[in-house]
């Protein structure tokens, strides 16, 4: 009788078990479906403010991603991340610009600009690679930190390629016959501009970047970057070439950045050294804790909480409490911002290690027990 009773029980989670897992996964493919549908259609019902809102969070999300794979991933902490955002933005506006007389330019095809400025930014952080592969910590934080420095100098001084502390003008992108700017395009009698253009080709870069991620953390390479994260010395016994295997991470991270900044630079529409200072890479650093370490939906998570923090908070200022309208006193918005996700991070830290998206997943995994 008790080994029926076992027996009963034994089937009875096994019964249990799969089908709390088939729930978990419809309820993620609905979700998903759900979340591309809206995403899909929102140019036809936004204003520009918020779509612009919504490109600067995918910019964002792609160099955040970037970073989680060499920070959260692999452990390496990076400093200089805006460097090589600044890398893209600038050159792409480099190779795609015309020459005039003030600001040089090789007027080369814009997508041809874009994948140039990419690849750039690469070779800029394989000239740093050997450094990321040989040191760690706060040591390769301090390196990178140096990128900072450097390219500020740069921006401001190099006024024939950069315009100087003015910065210069981002060419439209185009791309099969499409011009990304605010040349007048109806579609189902909805007027589309150069934000709603870029709408669906932020997305589609996004989507791209995504899944490669993914698809490195969940193969061979990810769980060579997590060993690396986690017992270097045990890795490199294990026969993984640490050292390699940092510098490639720290070219692939670059890369991400470049083409986060190329797509900044297309919907700023105009490029200034300020903006890439040492606050974006703090604020790259911010993304990635608060959405999760390590988590390619975590840096998306993260990116669209620090991005779009500062913009809600200045469209509504006016309304909220403490927080006053730019150039009038008291707390500004952006001010606000850097307080509030500041405290984020050290509530994640402290309450919640594996950031929002572990929070999200947890209550994922407890409701279809609870069904089931």
């Amino acid at each position: 009788m008790s080994d029926t009773l076992a027996a009963t029980k034994t089937t009875g989670s096994a019964k249990t078990g799969p089908s709390a897992r088939t729930l978990l996964t419809r309820r993620r493919s609905y979700a998903v479906a759900l979340c591309a549908l809206l995403l899909l259609a929102l140019p036809f019902y936004l204003d520009r403010f918020w779509l612009q809102a919504g490109l600067f969070a995918m910019a964002a999300a792609i160099g955040a991603i970037g970073l989680n794979l060499l920070t959260g991933a692999t452990g390496q902490l990076s400093m200089g991340h805006a460097f090589f955002l600044a890398v893209g933005a600038y050159g792409y506006c480099v190779f795609a610009g015309e020459r005039d007389q003030e600001i040089n330019g090789l007027g080369l095809p814009p997508w041809l600009a874009a994948v140039l400025a990419v690849l750039v930014s690469g070779v800029a952080g394989g000239l740093f690679s050997p450094i990321a592969g040989r040191l760690k910590g706060a040591y390769l934080g301090i390196a990178t930190l140096a990128l900072i420095f450097i390219g500020q100098h740069v921006l401001f001084n190099a006024e024939d390629l950069t315009g100087g502390a003015n910065g210069r003008d981002v060419p439209a992108m185009s791309l099969f016959g499409l011009t990304f700017d605010d040349t007048p395009l109806t579609v189902a009698s909805v007027p589309f501009g150069s934000a709603e253009k870029l709408w669906y080709l932020g997305l589609l870069l996004l989507l791209g970047c995504g899944l490669f991620a993914r698809g490195v953390l969940r193969g061979r390479p990810g769980r060579a970057m997590n060993a690396i994260r986690d017992h270097r010395i045990a890795a490199g016994v294990l026969g993984v070439p640490v050292a390699r295997y940092r510098g490639a991470v720290f070219v692939l991270s670059s890369m991400y950045a470049g083409l986060a900044g190329v797509l900044l630079a297309l919907v700023f529409q105009r490029t200034v050294p300020d903006y890439f200072g040492i606050t974006l890479s703090l604020e790259y650093l911010a993304m990635i804790v608060i959405g999760g370490l390590g988590s390619v939906a975590g840096a998306v998570v993260g990116a669209v909480f620090v991005s779009l923090l500062p913009q809600i908070l200045t469209r509504y200022s006016d309304a909220l409490p403490l927080v006053s309208a730019p150039g009038t006193g008291g707390v500004a918005p952006g001010e606000a911002a850097r307080y509030l996700y500041g405290a984020a991070v050290v509530a994640v830290v402290l309450f919640l290690p594996g950031g929002l998206v572990q929070l999200a997943a947890r209550r994922a995994r407890k409701h279809p027990q609870e069904e089931s």
